[in-house]
């Protein structure tokens, strides 16, 4: 039904009975399609008529595969993505997980928490995720609103996750009783649940600010406590956050479920870290404040992007965009000299002479393009000659 379509089976002859009418209240809402649909979820097929339901990749991680990975000992990886074309590129790099996270509020709409971002929001770049990842696993961050008002909304903000925003999974933060028990009854609906504990960014006004947790005996017991709650609920990952990599490597010994470190030491199940910061995409000053000590970043990406448009700019004030191998549609001349016939017979000179220039301009460039052309030919030919050349007179010293 919705997006996975069905498949045909024909059935022998044979006489049977109409099935028993139900009150409408009673049948199960039927899934509706949505923008989402053109991937769907990892852990659900692609329709194919007839032939039957294929996997969206050969490959694509699942909640099985997880699982396999880290009882093998392997560390699992997570980046964020916001968007089409940061899903392709993390899934292309065969990153595990894909994290569409609440962190969009501020490395995307430029707010200074996590908390103005909407459900609505979060759906909008969970459906543009979902349409650019082919094999990582999807898990959508509930954001700050969402889930706290009770578990009625914490169970319909994970289901529409999944069938709105093509999610495999969801994740919610902290580890109170009113968290486990939101966790505990979205696991119970039949959504998988990623934990998070340690700074917990939506409880920002709570926490005093963006400021590491666990740092004296005390705190850490309650993040090893919430840890082991959220686990019991049925959450099939935990994230710790900020805190020293001593207590991260203790929670993730008492742990079965995997750990995912942010600031965390190297002693968790797996790391994940934010697409923007790992890249280096804020090189300005500002964001180069704020950019957590705990982030490797792994290129300078806002720097090639800031030299790109700097280039751009001068090219165009240059004149010197577009040139003609970047002006690829052509008019024939003698369409030239038709429309500048008509041109001037309706009065319009500086019109007619703005085509004529213009085209004797292309056709300039194209000459001088195509004369450098022909003029490396007889180059690169003579090139295997001389090395012959050179070959025997070596060959004649020797």
């Amino acid at each position: 039904s919705g997006c996975l379509g069905t498949q045909a089976m024909r059935m022998p002859s044979m006489q049977t009975h109409p099935p028993p009418k139900l009150p409408p209240q009673a049948l199960p809402a039927l899934p509706s399609w949505s923008p989402a649909c053109g991937r769907m979820r990892s852990s659900g097929p692609d329709a194919v008529v007839y032939a039957g339901p294929t996997p969206a990749s050969p490959r694509r991680v699942t909640l099985r595969s997880l699982r396999a990975k880290h009882a093998a000992g392997e560390p699992i990886t997570m980046v964020t993505a916001y968007d089409y074309p940061s899903a392709v590129h993390v899934d292309e790099a065969d990153i595990d997980i894909l994290l569409v996270g609440d962190s969009v509020a501020m490395v995307v709409h430029g707010h200074d928490t996590t908390l103005p971002i909407t459900m609505d929001d979060m759906l909008v770049h969970c459906r543009a995720v979902s349409r650019g990842a082919r094999r990582s696993f999807l898990v959508g961050d509930l954001p700050f609103g969402s889930y706290e008002t009770g578990v009625r909304d914490a169970v319909a903000s994970a289901v529409r996750m999944l069938k709105e925003g093509g999610m495999d999974a969801v994740k919610l933060e902290g580890g109170s009783p009113g968290r486990v028990e939101a966790a505990h009854a979205i696991v119970e609906a039949g959504v998988a649940v990623m934990g998070h504990v340690g700074l917990t960014p939506q409880s920002i006004s709570v926490l005093g600010g963006f400021r590491p947790q666990a740092q004296v005996a005390d705190e850490a017991l309650i993040v090893l406590d919430r840890a082991l709650a959220l686990q019991g609920a049925g959450c099939f990952s935990i994230v710790l956050e900020c805190v020293p990599a001593p207590i991260a490597a203790a929670v993730t010994a008492a742990l079965s479920v995997p750990t995912i470190g942010i600031g965390a030491g190297i002693g968790t199940s797996g790391q994940v870290l934010v697409y923007h910061d790992l890249l280096g995409m804020m090189s300005h000053p500002h964001h180069a404040k704020v950019t957590p000590k705990f982030c490797k970043q792994y290129a300078r990406v806002g720097a090639a992007i800031q030299s790109a448009l700097a280039d751009y700019r001068t090219e165009v004030q240059s004149r010197t965009f577009p040139s003609a191998a970047f002006s690829p549609y052509r008019i024939p001349d003698r369409e030239v000299e038709s429309l500048s016939r008509e041109l001037r017979a309706r009065g319009m000179p500086s019109a007619a002479e703005a085509v004529e220039a213009a085209a004797a301009h292309e056709s300039a460039q194209r000459a001088a393009a195509t004369a450098a052309a022909v003029a490396q030919v007889p180059a690169a030919a003579a090139a295997p000659e001389a090395a012959a050349a050179c070959a025997t007179t070596s060959a004649a010293s020797r």
